[in-house]
């Protein structure tokens, strides 16, 4: 049973501003380097607005201890999701006046290309055996249907032989009887499935189902702000877990892990030092 504990970054403002980094950790490598100390997995988050650099995956790979391991985010665009036009390599963006594109607003092979680029910018972390997943987060719309189904398969055909994890949050995944047709069907083709725990109640809200269906299990948490609808991330996810609640989940994703070769749990609280404090606790629980 192996079960790596970390948080979605080390880099928000807020952390920076919450004196959790010791005074004269200022540079992007004593960061990064302060905070593998203490953990042995993180999510980076950037890599969703932002297609990464080859040479910061070189960086990353290169101040961090052997065995420490990154997840990054998959690129919006991606994923559906609606995506800055300015953020997308500049001789691949489309010729349009709108500020946010889709991939169908791209030309057939620009979207290719992006695919290609994002991947092998990552061809650091992978060939120093610190990519722990590509986490693909799946946008509110993203629903149960035979398209959908089919394009998770794209997804890993395309990432392959990268590890792949994918998170969908639209409820039709999980009512009745397609719960387990959801988890079936992940098993079948290898998917890693990410669990998360969130507000309930909202158009994303998926319930915390705790499932390993590949080598690789996920959960992600979320929190449980009382402002889950609010615009303002930090009002989003500004939620610390007590005590008691990551009491609660230990022992849960300690099930979790017999079924998986490794378990990957990250808090994704974050504001402040809302997320290092958890994750450490919940390290300390499991390890009791």
């Amino acid at each position: 049973m192996a079960i790596r504990v970390g948080t979605a970054s080390w880099t928000d403002p807020t952390l920076l501003a919450s004196g959790w980094y010791p005074p004269g950790t200022d540079s992007a490598e004593q960061r990064l380097a302060y905070y593998a100390s203490k953990f042995p997995l993180v999510e980076v988050d950037a890599t969703y607005y932002h297609p990464p650099a080859e040479q910061t995956a070189r960086l990353w790979a290169e101040r961090t201890p052997p065995g420490f391991l990154f997840n990054v985010k998959a690129f919006s665009l991606l994923t559906g999701h609606p995506t800055r036009t300015a953020a997308i390599y500049q001789d691949l963006r489309p010729e349009t006046p709108k500020q946010r594109v889709y991939p169908k607003d791209l030309e057939p092979q620009a979207y290719e290309d992006v695919w290609t680029r994002f991947l092998s910018a990552l061809d650091p972390l992978a060939d120093a055996g610190k990519l722990g997943a590509l986490l693909f987060q799946f946008p509110p719309w993203f629903t149960i249907r035979r398209s959908n189904k089919d394009f998770l398969v794209e997804v890993k055909r395309r990432c392959s032989p990268l590890p792949v994890a994918v998170e969908l949050r639209h409820h039709s995944w999980f009512d009745g009887d397609n719960a387990a047709e959801t988890l079936d069907f992940l098993r079948r083709h290898e998917l890693p499935y990410v669990a998360v725990d969130m507000p309930q109640g909202h158009r994303e809200s998926v319930p915390p189902v705790l499932a390993a269906t590949a080598g690789l299990a996920m959960m992600r948490f979320h929190g449980h702000s009382g402002r889950w609808a609010s615009k303002d991330i930090h009002e989003k996810f500004g939620y610390e877990y007590s005590a008691d609640e990551l009491r609660t989940w230990a022992p849960k994703l300690r099930e979790l892990a017999t079924h998986a070769e490794q378990t990957h749990a990250l808090m994704n609280n974050c504001y402040r030092d809302y997320a290092q404090r958890n994750a450490a606790q919940l390290t300390q629980l499991l390890s009791a």
